[in-house]
């Protein structure tokens, strides 16, 4: 029922650097990888309820204005295609992970009002998981399937950052890897997309 090109698609987009997963990271530095892990669950929460809300709105107004989905799509594509050059244009310089300790409240806000919501609700998810109870269950329990390992990669990713010790496992490969695996998602995306049309 779940498609690969939806995993892969959630899996790297998911792990593409971004505000939830630097506070993770942060976490993972300043308090260990054990004790990060009361994150997690507040980023569940802030995706699962900011994903809902933007799948329940798209779809309400898709009624009058059918076109929606397929433009929101389109512009998704474009925004992962940003996201992608702008990960390597940055790939050099040093993230900043020296904040105060995080908060899972924090966390859950940060997530909340992550742009990735709105990417994942319009163009990520199918259309049909915003018309069927069913759907909607399975493709959310399979995103959040897919969130966990990921939160707990980028705490484990923040302790060993702090070690700074490792020369392939860094800031700069990491976002390049990024880069190139959301151009190769971007372009079928936008294909599907304009074949919709």
């Amino acid at each position: 029922m779940v498609s690969w090109f939806f995993i892969g698609l959630v899996i790297s987009i998911l792990l593409t650097p971004g505000p939830t997963n630097t506070l993770l990271a942060s976490s993972g530095i300043q308090v260990g990888f054990k004790k990060a892990f009361r994150l997690i669950p507040a980023e569940a929460f802030g995706y699962l309820i900011a994903i809902t809300f933007w799948g329940i709105l798209i779809g309400k107004i898709s009624v009058y204005f059918p076109p929606l989905p397929h433009i929101l799509k389109l512009f998704s594509a474009a925004y992962i295609l940003f996201l992608a050059l702008k990960l390597w244009r940055t790939a050099e310089l040093d993230e900043n992970f020296e904040q105060l300790t995080i908060l899972a409240r924090e966390l859950f806000f940060a997530t909340l009002l992550n742009p990735k919501a709105l990417l994942f609700a319009s163009a990520i998810f199918p259309v049909m998981v915003w018309k069927s109870s069913l759907y909607y269950v399975t493709y959310m329990l399979v995103f959040l399937a897919l969130l966990i390992p990921i939160a707990f990669f980028w705490t484990f990713l923040g302790t060993i950052l702090a070690r700074k010790n490792n020369r392939w496992l860094n800031q700069k490969n990491l976002q390049k890897t990024a880069s190139i695996i959301l151009m190769s998602f971007s372009v079928p995306l936008s294909y599907s997309a304009l074949l919709s049309l």
